[in-house]
């Protein structure tokens, strides 16, 4: 098994069936799937999170959204849609599908925890200035929920990549062509090539959601969690003295005390 030879043969880097062509596809069905899936849970997680309603019914739907086998639902929908459908479309359509349900719960789940976990101190603030909730939404807990919102979003963006290889199994392009292919003709380099092809491009998106979270969260939302750590931290009275003159606890100086005593 020669994976670095394979991957510096210049025959995969070009033509129809070439590395580069083949990671846009798969980009190419991620990216959908993600527009697709923004599109639905954004709205419902702030609609969720902002009015409190249907929380039960959508806990319940996410969590067998997660429970479904990804592979077995795709050969399923297929099953059904290609027969009306004659077209590429008939391949395209499931697997678009199959993807959009995979990533709809943690994107859901993040909105709606970020918007009701917003700091209570900071919606109470804007409330006493005279804010009106869809300001302290807008204003507030949005920009709270980024966090977590960006948490899910990258969850849901890996879970697409990896999960993609699957449009191979319907005759899809994408790098798991590479998996489907050498599996068939028994080429181990070429399936080990197209997995490692695949973590790479997982691992570049991680990297870039990381460089997206620390360009457009506030910084005070990162710093609010530095207070808690440190006090996390923070010894048990009694257990050591302070350290710093003029806090309490902290041992005055036998002058002072004579001082006071006098």
């Amino acid at each position: 098994m020669n994976i670095v030879g394979w991957f510096l043969d210049p025959a995969h880097w070009t033509g129809a069936d070439s590395i580069p062509v083949q990671v846009g596809y798969h980009l190419l069905y991620s990216g959908i799937a993600l527009l697709i899936a923004l599109a639905i849970a954004v709205p419902l997680g702030i609609f969720i999170g902002y009015t409190g309603r249907g929380e039960l019914f959508v806990a319940g739907t996410v969590n067998a959204l997660r429970a479904l086998p990804t592979f077995g639902l795709l050969v399923l929908v297929v099953m059904l849609v290609a027969p009306h459908i004659g077209s590429q479309l008939a391949f395209v359509g499931p697997t678009i599908v199959v993807l959009v349900l995979l990533a709809v719960p943690p994107i859901l789940s993040g909105t709606v925890a970020g918007i009701q976990g917003a700091d209570p101190g900071a919606v109470g603030a804007a409330r006493a200035s005279g804010y009106t909730r869809p300001q302290i939404l807008l204003h507030v807990q949005l920009p709270c929920a980024l966090p977590l919102f960006l948490s899910g979003v990258r969850s849901a963006t890996l879970q697409i990549v990896s999960t993609a290889t699957v449009a191979a199994y319907v005759s899809l392009r994408g790098l798991g062509r590479y998996i489907i292919d050498g599996r068939a003709s028994s080429d181990y380099t070429q399936m080990a090539a197209g997995a490692i092809l695949v973590a790479v491009v997982a691992l570049v998106l991680e990297i870039a959601f990381l460089a997206l979270g620390r360009a457009v969260v506030s910084p005070g939302l990162t710093r609010a969690t530095a207070p808690s750590f440190r006090r996390a931290r923070t010894v048990r009275p009694g257990l050591v003295a302070p350290t710093r003159p003029g806090s309490p606890g902290f041992p005055s100086s036998p002058g002072s005390t004579r001082e006071a005593t006098s």
